[in-house]
């Protein structure tokens, strides 16, 4: 019985510094951030592409009359 009191968790006496606060949460909002960028990239530059690839036909079109 006594083992598993002593395996069980308690209350945690811990502190977070300032330091290692603000550092774990610029972490998590760098991990954040590079997810929304890596699925903005996803989305932006095919449609940049294809808007490219439009213009670039519609000036051919425009060049031929």
């Amino acid at each position: 019985m006594a083992a598993l009191l002593l395996l069980s968790p308690g209350l945690a006496q811990a502190y977070i510094g300032p330091g290692l606060g603000l550092g774990a949460l610029a972490v998590i909002g760098g991990i954040l951030l590079s997810i929304l960028i890596a699925v903005f990239a996803l989305v932006w530059y095919p449609l940049k592409r294809a808007r490219a690839r439009r213009r670039a036909r519609q000036q051919d079109d425009n060049a031929g009359h």
